[in-house]
């Protein structure tokens, strides 16, 4: 090689030497953080023994007291609610066929527009990277609490969603709704007084934003870039790529953060459009590929059940044994369905009804599709694949655990992975559209409305996008449970304050639908927010009289 040429490899080399150094910098003081993080949201532990006639050292919980709320919750609901999510499954499949629905029902899309846009936006990479983490994380066995979780998450979206029509606002002039936990939150917690409601709603806006940079920008970009890593692999047969280098990693996230920039900065709604028309083409495409390769495992669908169950009931080698796999599919369910987050009752809070637990039935059916349907779908095809060299593989793939569900298909499908590694892009580019706006809700919330202001949150996004190609995936999927499972802990606690309104609205609507009346005005069910309060002197007041 001549002088120029030694010259100019020194000087890529060194390059590259410094990107690494950058990218291991950031991976660092990101994990840092994130132990953090983690340990304030995660760190409170809960340990309930069974007790006789169990072994002594017998517990029925031993984990985080966030994931063991959730759990609690969802299942509180589903016994109050009387089980709703199966009673009104029914009823649920009217309403999204228009059966009960007017014309003139205020809001600004059909249940049916509701739904699909719900569910093409939550079938995505929490089916894919989501499922491949949890199974990496607890073995085949996470499987079955992940399933668990989606069914009794049905009856927590159900409560939310509701709730987010309820107490929705449609702006007189331009028609446009505005709904969701900032709306009922205040009045579930109205009691405590402003400045205790200021800091819960602020606390929970700021989860929130969390959230929507970590879960929905770093996890969105980590996952599409791994993706095409994998992608690219099969294609050319080894992982000396260029994009397999830290230069590479950075130039995708540019890449990428450039196109997103496009759409919430540059207003090129275009970009937006056609991501929106390919986002569910390339759903049912993953859906449709997994029902051929379960079709055409159909004599291995009894050993892989059996594993799931196995697994879930006596797992080996995981951290936390059952317990530890509990949590694992419970989290990941949550990141799947985003059940109890508050993030749907945002985007449901624009449906056309007049009775607000009709779009509560309809809310109900995302976590089955997207979790009990789609998550096991996924799981199925990993475990068809991997079951015989399962250790192997998920030690091949520890670093981004979504190769698992690539290489899966790939062993049915020689080069598939090209093909998921765009429905992933596409996947991730919209779930981060769609959670930046959800973000930028809360930093309205924290800071107000301006154009500078919008404009800095969404930098914020951009740079973190970038960031999300450079560092780790499990410091990143960590720091995003702990943001979801926030918002989580304090969303709920609303939910469950304000359920007793929900189930009024639950048996009107039950009483309207056997008279025939759910064509007609419902009566108006009162709630927290129609009590006065009244103060000591107008009591001493009304005694003198």
């Amino acid at each position: 090689m001549s002088p120029l040429g030694l010259l100019a490899a020194a000087e890529a080399e060194e390059e590259v030497s410094g990107i690494q150094q950058f990218a291991d910098t950031i991976d660092e003081a990101f994990g840092e953080a994130t132990g953090f993080f983690v340990n304030l949201i995660f760190g409170t532990q809960v340990t309930i023994p069974l007790g006789n006639p169990f072994p002594e050292d017998s517990v029925l919980w031993d984990g985080s007291l966030v994931v063991l709320w959730a759990i609690v919750a969802a299942i509180g609901f589903t016994i109050y609610f009387k089980a709703v999510q199966f009673r009104g499954f029914k009823v649920a499949l009217e309403v999204v066929r228009g059966k009960w629905s007017r014309k003139d029902d205020p809001g600004e899309v059909n249940h049916f527009q509701a739904l699909t846009a719900a569910v093409s936006g939550t079938v995505g990479l929490g089916n894919i990277a989501g499922v491949a983490a949890a199974v990496s994380l607890g073995g085949p066995g996470a499987t079955f609490w992940m399933i668990l979780a989606g069914l009794f998450g049905m009856c927590t979206k159900f409560v939310e969603c509701t709730l987010g029509v309820r107490y929705r606002e449609i702006d007189p002039v331009t028609g446009e709704v505005h709904g969701g936990p900032f709306k009922y939150l205040p009045v579930a917690f109205r009691r405590l007084g402003r400045i205790p409601v200021a800091i819960i709603t602020g606390v929970f806006a700021i989860s929130v934003m969390l959230f929507g940079i970590i879960g929905g920008g770093m996890f969105q970009a980590n996952s599409a870039f791994s993706g095409l890593q994998d992608a690219v692999a099969t294609v050319v047969g080894n992982e000396d790529t260029f994009l397999h280098s830290e230069v590479g990693a950075l130039v995708f996230g540019i890449i990428f953060a450039g196109l997103v920039a496009l759409v919430i900065i540059g207003g090129i709604k275009s970009i937006g459009r056609v991501t929106g028309a390919l986002v569910p083409a390339m759903a049912i495409v993953y859906v449709v590929s997994c029902l051929i390769v379960i079709i055409a495992n159909i004599g291995n669908i009894g050993p892989a059940f059996s594993a799931i169950i196995v697994g879930a009931f006596s797992p080996e080698g995981v951290a936390g044994g059952m317990i530890g796999v509990i949590i694992i599919g419970v989290q990941r369910a949550a990141f799947s369905n985003e059940a109890g987050i508050g993030s749907a009752p945002i985007a449901h809070s624009a449906v056309k009804t007049r009775r607000p637990v009709s779009e509560g039935f309809v809310a109900a059916l995302e976590p089955f599709i997207d979790t009990v349907v789609i998550c096991t779908m996924t799981a199925l095809v990993i475990i068809f694949a991997w079951e015989p060299t399962w250790n192997e593989a998920v030690e091949a793939h520890s670093a981004a655990p979504i190769g698992l569900t690539f290489g899966a298909f790939d062993e049915f499908f020689s080069g598939f992975s090209v093909i998921l590694a765009i429905a992933v892009f596409l996947f991730a580019f919209s779930t981060l559209i769609t959670w930046s706006y959800y973000g930028l809700q809360a930093w309205r919330h924290l800071f107000g409305q301006s154009q500078t202001s919008d404009t800095i949150f969404r930098v914020i996004v951009l740079v973190f996008i970038v960031i999300g190609c450079l560092v780790s995936f499990g410091n990143i999927i960590d720091f995003a449970d702990s943001a979801l499972f926030l918002c989580i802990f304090i969303n709920v606690i609303g939910l469950v304050v304000l359920a007793p309104v929900v189930k009024k609205e639950m048996e009107q609507y039950f009483a309207d639908r056997k008279a025939g009346r759910l064509m007609d005005d419902p009566e108006y069910i009162e709630g927290p927010e129609d009590m006065v309060t009244v103060s000591k002197s107008q009591v001493k007041d009304t005694a003198g009289v």
